[in-house]
């Protein structure tokens, strides 16, 4: 399998000429952000999912299926969910770019929702 990061300059060039929109993922990534692909059988990315840690165990996620499919939301340190939105990749880079920092008095912080824990059994 081909690392995300081992994209010579020639394919990232031309994967933005078919999909503009991927240079939002390139500028998230250079912001600090960690990408993993989903694969499938065949070893073709079905989804791209992106996280960016904050202190005290804040966390912001993105997750994109295609340009026009995407989800963004915040966590804190217990797993509650305090920030969500669906909608296109632009969108949703958009709002996490301008959300602002946890801590920040305009930053959400009332848990909406929960996210789904991981067993071991």
């Amino acid at each position: 399998m081909v690392g995300v990061d081992a994209v010579t300059p020639q394919e990232q060039a031309a994967a933005l000429v078919e999909f503009p929109e991927l240079q939002r993922l390139i500028d998230l990534r250079e912001a600090g952000w960690i990408f993993l692909p989903t694969l499938d059988t065949d070893g073709t990315v079905i989804e791209m999912h992106g996280v960016r840690t904050w202190p005290g165990g804040w966390a912001d996620a993105l997750r994109v299926r295609y340009t026009t499919d995407a989800r963004g939301l915040r966590t804190d340190h217990t797993g509650g969910i305090t920030w969500q939105q669906d909608g296109t990749l632009d969108e949703i880079v958009d709002e996490l770019i301008t959300l602002p920092a946890p801590g920040n008095r305009h930053a959400p912080c009332l848990v909406v929702a929960q996210t789904p824990m991981l067993r071991i059994a």
